[in-house]
């Protein structure tokens, strides 16, 4: 994940397994969302993912990434279904096991202090 410089959007870099990384910007009104309700680890044997892909300059620049226009999640046995409604190609699903969305909700709440939340009191 990156944060933008105005503070209102993250890139996103998807690793597939068997396809190509896929970038997606995802507003900062979902990062906050998916802060209040991901699940946070309480198994302190969860072991780290392999390390995420790396968001170049060029993955900013691409025209063609698509904006999240909000995110539904479900819960799952190990796991965390995402599918995100895109502005501009087909909709996203995306599982992620424990340790993914683990290290997603960290690296989440380390970027959550250069967005602006518009929602909060």
């Amino acid at each position: 994940m990156s944060c933008d410089r105005v503070g209102n959007l993250l890139l996103v870099k998807f690793s597939n397994q068997g396809a190509s990384d896929l970038c997606i910007y995802v507003p900062a009104f979902i990062v906050f969302w998916l802060l209040r309700h991901l699940p946070v680890n309480r198994d302190p044997q969860l072991q780290a993912p392999p390390a995420p892909p790396e968001i170049t300059q060029q993955d900013w620049d691409n025209p063609y990434t698509p904006r999240a226009e909000y995110v539904k999640c479900k819960e799952l046995k190990g796991a965390i279904r995402m599918s995100f409604a895109l502005d501009s190609k087909e909709d996203l699903t995306v599982v992620l096991d424990r340790s993914n969305v683990e290290l997603m909700r960290q690296v989440m709440a380390m970027y959550a202090k250069d967005l602006i939340d518009l929602d909060a009191e």
